[in-house]
């Protein structure tokens, strides 16, 4: 089956049988509070049934735009931040060949990012390049006055019409926002521009299989129509109320550990190519359970290669992590280690082994290890690394976030502490203290 299966061995050793039968409990009664809306934050809970309530006819028209930007566009550049961005990003990432930016004749164009940083050198260099190339954009902002989205776009729009002029911009420039409000809403209505709609009952970090993580990745080339069945699939194992539901489990256990001292959570992954699903992961929980004093801090490592830098700290620093293995169950390619007539590097005892043998027996040997070392261990394991299980584990990790958040005690849908540091921004950028 293509849903998540998740292994919590690793992790019971750590806590009393009795503690976790509680958690348990109280993960499904924080499900149902998810469910019936009757928690913090319940006008922000469109997300959940988004699986099975986005339309054919929305499919085909985000469909329509990649194949049009796909007859003639070499580079798209998608300007967003936050949640306008991770969650694209992520499948892109995940789902793309490694090195697809180098690869010629691609069917589909580069999807490029903009907006995610303050950079002048990313920016110059990014202009550039689309100097070089046929360029299209898609902004993504609800309000289109978060600052980062906003520098990038009017910089991006204005490349844009002085290269092709503001009828061929019509159709090079897309926006992702509000229905009827905002500033990005009145210039795309003004411009002319295609748009889509950001759910208002969805909030940025919950938004990825929205059309604001939909267009870019069907944009990329990714099968949207899988990634949202596995996401309808696991749908229906995540909202079950019972303590065998793997959203309930993860919730429950993570919070447990929490209670015993736990209070960072890595989450590592041993295939390169879930680097940025354990970035939208961080923003996912951090965002959503760090207020009012609480929350477990999300962390990301990138196995084996972090292990060569993080982990003697995992292995034999303070005892206050809990780690979470995301694993990939069967890798899309074959590649055997042969034979040398010299075994100079000693290692033709391997030889015969595919390359992902030897990723296992890393990933349960570090498991091992780590636990033997106090670190308690949830494993979370998809079949393959394809747009149906990927979906699945999307919608796993949302469901599981917001039980777990109103189990910690917090409105998991808000994000008071964000605003801080804009008002301070806000207030030197116009004070003219920064020059």
């Amino acid at each position: 089956m293509d849903r998540v299966r998740i292994d919590l061995t690793g992790a019971a050793e750590f806590v009393a049988a009795d503690e976790l039968a509680l958690g348990l409990a109280q993960g499904v009664d924080a499900l149902q509070v998810l469910k019936d809306g009757s928690g913090g934050g319940s006008a922000f809970l469109g997300w959940i049934r988004t699986p099975e309530c986005v339309e054919a006819v929305e499919i085909e028209r985000l469909k329509e735009v990649a194949d049009d930007f796909a007859a003639d566009i070499e580079v798209v550049v998608v300007i967003g931040i936050g949640g306008s961005y991770l969650g694209a990003k992520a499948v892109i990432e995940a789902l793309s060949h490694s090195f697809d930016a180098h690869i010629p004749n691609r069917e589909h164009p580069l999807v490029l990012f903009a907006g995610q940083n303050i950079g002048e050198d990313y920016l110059w260099e990014l202009l550039e390049l689309m100097q070089r190339r046929s360029c299209a954009c898609v902004v993504i902002s609800k309000s289109g006055t978060t600052m980062e989205p906003a520098i990038a776009f009017r910089l991006i729009k204005r490349h844009i019409e002085e290269k092709y002029g503001k009828k061929e911009a019509q159709r090079r420039i897309v926006a992702i926002t509000d229905s009827s409000k905002g500033a990005l809403r009145s210039v795309a209505d003004w411009e002319g521009y295609r748009t889509f709609v950001i759910p208002d009952d969805v909030g940025g970090r919950f938004s990825v299989l929205t059309p604001v993580g939909l267009l870019p990745m069907a944009i990329a080339g990714i099968d949207i129509e899988a990634l949202m069945e596995g996401a309808r699939i696991q749908m229906e194992q995540s909202l079950m109320p019972t303590a065998e539901n793997p959203s309930v489990q993860y919730a429950a256990m993570r919070n447990v550990l929490y209670r015993n001292g736990k209070v960072i959570e890595l989450l590592a992954n041993f295939h390169p190519k879930l680097h940025f699903v354990t970035e939208w992961w961080k923003q996912l929980y951090g965002e959503s359970e760090g207020k009012e004093g609480k929350g477990i801090f999300p962390a990301g490592v990138d196995f084996t290669t972090d292990l060569h830098s993080m982990g003697q700290y995992i292995q034999d620093g303070q005892r206050i992590l809990m780690e979470t293995v995301l694993s990939v169950s069967q890798p899309e390619r074959t590649l055997r280690i042969e034979a040398e007539a010299e075994d100079a590097d000693g290692l033709n005892y391997l030889v015969g082994k595919r390359i992902d043998e030897c990723n296992k027996m890393a990933e349960l040997g570090t498991r091992k290890a780590h636990i033997d070392g106090g670190v308690p261990n949830i494993r979370i394991e998809i079949p393959r690394l394809d747009a149906h299980c990927v979906g699945a584990l999307l919608y796993f990790f949302e469901a599981a976030c917001g039980i777990s958040g109103y189990m910690l005690g917090v409105n998991p849908f808000d994000q008071p502490g964000v605003e801080a540091y804009k008002r301070e921004m806000f207030a030197l950028l116009k004070s003219g203290h920064i020059k």
